[in-house]
């Protein structure tokens, strides 16, 4: 019997692995797909690339807003060239390390309960103390469009193939890997419509800011909120016809590609949990607690992507190495979720949440102040050409201490690490306004909002 089995190889899985053998060699890490991470393969790494590349060339396609004229075009052969290239980088570092283990430890193959303590895999049965379950997910697939239109359905795992970016393409989604790819595509050239189930876009919380969020990103894109598509085909010419309603007209798009962007799904229900509990049958209900990630009363921990609300990379190499400890010590359980909340979207302005939403606060019912600013005039903003967006940062109304800040803005990635740290160290309003804030700088922007939020404070007293 051994100490742990981890099932999943991913972010969550390795730094389990790596966290484990530290301190027992009777361990095992079963994993059924790639032995790299979905972040390096498809996920956070190739989108980054591609993102980057856009970028760029959307900076130099817009010199004239500080003063130099220059005509740039994108080879996009090249640019998804290089993406690969870097995407291979990053997938064989990790594979190297995984090659670097002790073959006894792990198994190729697809794993599924059979009792609490029994797993069984290439019908091979192996048994555990305890398990980790870092099984990650998949990108959502409309199996009807699929069997419809083939390769011109694509998911967010596919895109990066492409050896050369089409002419158009239809985004069906207005979350974060939706927005992300979208706006990239846009920008390198292809001909970009987004379909949303609702009028939202990306992840913020925040009624102002998303209205704003919603108003920059439409002079960029063609987003149709509040439709999707009712049906799509295949022509004579090999395109994609996708039907829809606008204005209670009918109407008909037609696109090179049809990429579907509506999230990911849970790889749980591979397991075949029931074995363990007849209520586990239905993954999406399972009784996970949402700080310590164990399921129900069993010495099983489930980790990563795999069930949770905050699907990030650092949160699963976290969730995995912590519960190591938690298998370990079992019964005598520590939290695994611990981390102060911090999520990015690499949109242009940057998406950022931090610590708790405005969403979560009012659900909450704390009595919050928000201290806001807006970049439309921030001096070091306007210096580079990027004066879009604003900020809000969450005070507590008594203590006055930094509860949570939903950003978007230019370089929101960076504010964000600082506003997390300021969090995590339980600072107050007054404290960070002791801090220096260099001129000119974007991060002054930040004191302008606790400057609000004080001046609103001083008012209520």
């Amino acid at each position: 019997m051994y100490d742990i089995i981890i099932i999943g190889a991913g972010t969550a899985g390795i730094s389990a692995y790596q966290e484990a053998i530290k301190h027992t060699k009777n361990i095992l890490i079963i994993n059924a797909g790639p032995w790299d991470t979905t972040c390096a393969r498809v996920g956070c790494m190739p989108s980054k690339v591609l993102i980057s590349s856009a970028n760029q060339l959307h900076a130099a396609q817009h010199l004239e807003r500080v003063g130099i004229q220059a005509q740039v075009q994108a080879d996009t052969h090249q640019v998804m060239q290089r993406v690969r290239q870097l995407r291979d980088r990053f997938t064989q570092a990790t594979l190297k390390d995984v090659e670097s283990w002790d073959a006894a430890h792990k198994i190729h193959g697809q794993a599924h309960f059979v009792n609490p303590q029994t797993v069984e895999v290439n019908g091979q049965y192996f048994q555990a103390k305890s398990f980790i379950l870092a099984v990650g997910s998949t990108p959502n697939i409309n199996s009807e469009w699929q069997t419809t239109i083939g390769e011109r359905h694509l998911t967010s795992d596919q895109i990066f193939e492409l050896e050369q970016l089409p002419k158009s393409i239809a985004v069906v989604g207005s979350g974060v890997i939706a927005i992300e790819l979208a706006q990239a595509l846009q920008r390198l050239g292809v001909k970009t419509t987004i379909f949303a189930r609702s009028k939202r876009v990306g992840s913020l919380s925040s009624p102002a800011l998303q209205q704003l969020a919603q108003q920059e990103l439409s002079k960029e894109l063609h987003i149709l909120f509040e439709t999707l598509p009712e049906h799509v085909a295949l022509t004579d010419q090999n395109q994609v016809a996708i039907s829809y309603t606008e204005h209670q007209q009918p109407q008909t798009l037609y696109v090179d590609y049809l990429l579907n962007a509506t999230g990911r799904r849970s790889n749980l229900s591979s397991l075949q949990l029931g074995n363990i509990e007849p209520d586990f049958k239905e993954t999406k209900h399972l009784p996970i607690d949402e700080h310590t990630r164990q399921l129900g009363q069993y010495p099983i921990f489930i980790v990563g992507d795999a069930a949770t609300s905050t699907p990030v990379q650092h949160e699963a190499a976290h969730e995995g190495k912590m519960a190591v400890h938690n298998c370990l010590n079992y019964p005598t359980l520590k939290n695994i979720k611990n981390l102060t909340p911090l999520s990015i979207v690499f949109s242009s302005p940057e998406m950022a949440s931090v610590g708790q939403t405005y969403r979560e606060l009012q659900t909450k019912n704390i009595h919050f102040i928000i201290g806001k600013v807006s970049y439309e005039k921030q001096g070091r903003a306007l210096v580079l050409g990027k004066n879009q967006g604003a900020i809000e940062l969450y005070i507590d109304a008594n203590s006055r201490q930094l509860l949570g800040a939903e950003l978007f803005v230019e370089s929101a990635e960076h504010l964000a690490h600082l506003l997390s740290w300021m969090i995590s160290e339980q600072l107050t309003l007054d404290e960070i306004l002791e801090k220096p804030f260099y001129h000119p700088t974007l991060e002054e922007g930040l004191r302008t909002a606790l400057k609000h939020a004080r001046r609103q404070l001083q008012t209520t007293l």
